[in-house]
Order: C-alpha cells, then sequence, then structure tokens
C-alpha cells in the first residue's frame, strides 16, 4: 500500500499540499502519479484535504493534527486499516507531484527481497547521484552510505567534506518503505537529539543503530520545499 502523509498546517508552508500545480492540487498531483502501481491512501490533518481527494476520487483519511512527522501519521493510518505485520508500506511525500513511478516501484521490490531474505531492516529508501552545485542546497538532503548500501547519515550539510577534492555527492528522494511491524517499531523510538537538530526523522533511525536499507534511483524530480520550488513546478505544465 502506498500511504501519502498529507498537513495542511505546514508552519513553512501552508496550505502548500492544495497548491495548484498544472490544473491539479499536488496532493491529487502526487497521487495519480502512483496510483496504478498499488492502493493509495491520503493521510490528512483536515476536512479540506478529504474534500479535495473525494472530489478526484483520491481515497483519504483523517488523522491527528498533533503528529511531529509524516511517519507517524502514516502509522496511525496503517493501525486505522488494522493491515498485516507484513504488508509493505510506502510513504510518498504529498509534496513530491514528480516522483517517478519506477522509483517507488524500484524500493518496492527492494524491500520485498529483504522480507524474503529474512533482512534486518527498519526501513528502505532511495537516493541519486547529485552534482557538486546541487550538494550545496540545504533543502537536498545528502545521504553517505557503507559498503551495503545502508545508510550511515543524511544530513542537509555538505557531507562528505571534500577534503580529499574526490567526493561523490548523493541525494536523499524523500520516499521511505516499512513493513507494517517495521512502521510500527520506527514510531516506538524515542526521539534522537540529532532528529530534531536537522530536522529529519530518519535520523532517528540511525541514532538507535537501525538499518536503513537505501537503493539507487534515476531520477530527476523534485520535492516542493519553498515557493520557487513551487514557481518551477507551476511553470512546467505551462
Amino acid at each position: 500500500m502506498i500511504i501519502i502523509p498529507a498537513r495542511l498546517a505546514s508552519t513553512r508552508f501552508p496550505n502548500k499540499v492544495l497548491a495548484d500545480i498544472g490544473g491539479l492540487p499536488m496532493v491529487v498531483r502526487t497521487a495519480k502519479r502512483v496510483q496504478h502501481l498499488d492502493d493509495v491512501v491520503v493521510a490528512c490533518d483536515d476536512e479540506k484535504i478529504i474534500a479535495t481527494c473525494e472530489e478526484y476520487n483520491i481515497k483519504a483519511m483523517l488523522t491527528s493534527t498533533t503528529h511531529k512527522s509524516g511517519t507517524d501519521r502514516i502509522h496511525e493510518c496503517a493501525n486505522i486499516l488494522k493491515l498485516d505485520d507484513d504488508e509493505i508500506i510506502v510513504n510518498v511525500q504529498a509534496d513530491e507531484p514528480f516522483i517517478e513511478p519506477d522509483v517507488v516501484n524500484s524500493l518496492m521490490l527492494k524491500l520485498k527481497k529483504l522480507q524474503k531474505d529474512k533482512s534486518d531492516f527498519i526501513m528502505g529508501s532511495c537516493y541519486n547521484a547529485i552534482n557538486n552545485e546541487s550538494a550545496q542546497d540545504p533543502n537536498l538532503v545528502k545521504v553517505v552510505l557503507d559498503e551495503h548500501s545502508n545508510a550511515i547519515y543524511f544530513s542537509r550539510s555538505l557531507v562528505p567534506y571534500n577534503r580529499s577534492g574526490n567526493a561523490t555527492y548523493f541525494g536523499h528522494i524523500g520516499i521511505y518503505g516499512f513493513s507494517k511491524k517495521s512502521l510500527s517499531e520506527f514510531c516506538s523510538l524515542s526521539d534522537a537529539p540529532i532528529e530534531d537538530i536537522e530536522g529529519l526523522e530518519q535520523l532517528r533511525a540511525i541514532y538507535h543503530n537501525k538499518q536503513i536499507a537505501m537503493v539507487k534511483v534515476a531520477s530527476t524530480g523534485f520535492g516542493i520545499d519553498t515557493q520557487e520550488d513551487l514557481k518551477r513546478a507551476v511553470e512546467i505544465f505551462l
């Protein structure tokens, strides 16, 4: 199942998920990008999002207004739906209207393989290679990997520090996958100091020494984090 957490009361960009992109609200455009892959439900905090999704025949569910993160929101949704522990759940961010279906599918396949191999993981996510200029952007999260393509660290800063002059940078793509069981485990972990410092909830898993399996993908999509991003997105449909 694909669950899209959507929060209307965003502090940085209020009502962002309902912004018009080429004639469709952002959250609807995101849902339509992936709805052919699996069942899709939007987990949201406001009836305005429910009404908007229903207008476009997108299933939506009202969740708490007090969740700290999108992962906590999809966990509530998964519990309401009474999903089995082995169910694969992919968290697609509502502000990713250009997410490529191949990226989502690659993550799904990775998670199914991890389950089949009985590998120890708490979550999976995706990354791609980025250039030095893009790596300077604090809105583009960087990830450092170990030899098994598991995440060592995520940061808004430029990591690794390029002392040798030979650094390669990987950009994190804001999509996450869990089993229902591992999702519950993640949400039961205590908050981590580094999570709040960087503003990156996945660092909670790193802090508690939990494995995040990463999948390398080819992606040119981008999330909508700022008004400049929204302007760029709208221009694509002009």
